[in-house]
C-alpha cells in the first residue's frame, strides 16, 4: 500500500504533463507505465507544436498549448530540440488556397500571426517544393520537438520527490475509491487517479468512446537545409475529417539534425502495429507529389503507432463522468504533442480549484454521456 495525491496511469506527454503540473503545484503524485517514459504513441508521433481550428475549442486548446510551449522554451533541454520554424500550409489549387485565406482570417481576428503567401513566395520559402503550387499559408509560430525527450523533462521538471515513476508496471484496474489496481493485485491508493493511458484508456475506462487510429511515420538520412518548415498540404484537412476511412497525406517536418520526418497516414479499424507498406507507399506517393527529389532521398527507418481519438476530435479532460476520484486526459488524436501542456495545467486547475486561462467545459468527459444521449 502507498498513498498519494495523484496517481497517473500513463507516462506518454500527455500523463508526465499532467503529473508535472500536479507536482509543480504541491502534489504528490506516482505514475505507472508499462514502457518507458515516452514509449507508446508519444514515441510515434510527429512532434508538431500546432494551431488547429476545426473548432473554436480545438483553437482555444491548440493555441493556449502553443503559447505555454512558447514561454517554455528558454527552459527546454538541447535533447528536446524545439525549434520554432513554423507551418508552412500549403496550397495546390484555388480551391484549397480559399482556405488558406480563411484560416489566415481567423488567426488574424484572434490575434495569432498569419502570412498567405503567392505562388512566388511559396517558392521562396521552400525551393525545393514542386513548381506550380498556388500558394500557401505561413504560421510563423509554430513549432517542432522531439516528443520522448519532451515527456522526460516534464517529470524531471517537478520538484524533487514530488514525481515517482514506475516503469514496467502493468494496472489491471482503476479502483473506484482512489488509486490503481496492479498486474500482480498489489493496491495502491491516491486521492485521485487520471487515466492518461491513451489508446488503453477505454480498458480501463470502460465505455469511453477512445478508438486507435494508426498513422505510419518515416525518417530520412541528413538533408541540411532541404526543407525551412513543417510543410503540411490543406489537402490534409480534407483527409483529417474523415472518421472512418484510411487516408494519407503530405506532411514533412525538418529535424534539428538535418533529417526529416514524413508522415502522414491515418487508418481506423487497423490493429496490427507494424508498417503496411502499402499504406507506407501511397504516403511516400503523395509526399514525392510536392517534393519531386524525394525519390532519391534516403530513407533510415519507418515504423507506425496507433492515436487516441474521439468522435469530436477534442479530448477527456477531468473528472469522469460515473466517478470524482477517476479523471481523464486522453483522446488527443494528432494533437497531443501540441495540447499537452495546456491539459495539464487545466486538469491540475480543476483539481486545484483554481481558474482557468480557458473554459474547461468543451472538454469535459461528461459530454460524452450528453452525446450518447442525442444520437439515443
Amino acid at each position: 500500500m502507498y498513498g498519494c495525491d495523484v496517481a497517473v496511469v500513463g507516462a506518454g506527454i500527455v500523463g508526465a504533463a499532467c503529473a508535472s503540473e500536479c507536482a509543480r503545484a504541491g502534489l504528490s503524485v506516482i505514475v505507472f507505465d508499462r514502457g518507458p517514459v515516452g514509449g507508446g504513441t508519444t514515441a510515434a508521433a510527429m512532434g508538431h507544436v500546432v494551431v488547429m481550428d476545426d473548432s473554436e475549442a480545438q483553437f482555444a486548446l491548440t493555441s493556449y498549448s502553443r503559447r505555454l510551449w512558447r514561454d517554455l522554451a528558454a527552459e527546454l533541454p538541447a535533447e528536446v530540440h524545439y525549434e520554432a520554424c513554423g507551418t508552412l500550409w500549403v496550397a495546390a489549387d484555388e480551391e484549397e488556397m480559399a482556405e488558406a485565406r480563411r484560416k489566415e482570417e481567423f488567426c488574424r481576428v484572434r490575434g495569432l500571426r498569419a502570412e498567405i503567401l503567392d505562388e512566388a513566395a511559396l517558392r521562396e520559402a521552400e525551393p525545393n517544393l514542386r513548381p506550380g503550387l498556388r500558394g500557401g499559408l505561413l504560421i510563423p509560430d509554430d513549432a517542432v520537438l522531439y516528443p520522448p525527450s519532451a515527456a522526460m523533462f516534464f517529470l524531471g521538471r517537478a520538484p524533487q520527490n514530488k514525481i515517482e515513476f514506475r516503469a514496467g508496471s502493468e494496472v489491471r484496474a482503476l479502483n473506484p475509491d482512489g488509486g490503481v489496481i496492479l498486474g500482480d493485485g498489489t493496491r495502491i491508493s491516491a486521492g485521485l487517479t487520471v487515466n492518461a493511458a491513451g489508446c488503453g484508456s477505454p480498458d480501463l475506462t470502460a465505455g469511453l468512446p477512445v478508438k486507435k487510429r494508426k498513422g505510419h511515420l518515416v525518417v530520412t538520412h541528413r538533408y541540411p537545409g532541404h526543407i525551412r518548415h513543417q510543410i503540411v498540404e490543406l489537402g490534409y484537412l480534407k483527409s483529417a475529417h474523415s472518421v472512418s476511412s484510411d487516408s494519407v497525406a503530405f506532411n514533412v517536418q525538418p529535424r534539428a539534425n538535418g533529417q526529416m520526418l514524413i508522415g502522414s497516414s491515418r487508418q481506423y479499424g487497423a490493429e496490427h502495429p507494424g508498417v503496411e507498406f502499402g499504406i507506407l507507399r501511397r504516403m511516400l506517393e503523395r509526399a514525392a507529389m510536392y517534393l519531386p527529389d524525394l525519390g532519391r532521398l534516403v530513407a533510415i527507418r519507418s515504423w507506425a503507432g496507433f492515436r487516441p481519438a474521439t468522435p469530436d476530435k477534442l479530448p477527456f479532460i477531468g473528472p469522469s463522468a460515473g466517478n470524482q476520484k477517476i479523471w481523464l486526459a486522453t483522446g488527443h488524436e494528432g494533437l497531443g504533442i501540441t495540447s499537452s501542456l495546456a491539459t495539464g495545467r487545466l486538469l491540475a486547475d480543476m483539481v486545484l480549484n483554481r481558474p482557468s486561462e480557458i473554459p474547461v467545459a468543451p472538454y469535459s468527459p461528461a459530454r460524452s454521456l450528453l452525446e450518447g444521449k442525442a444520437h439515443g
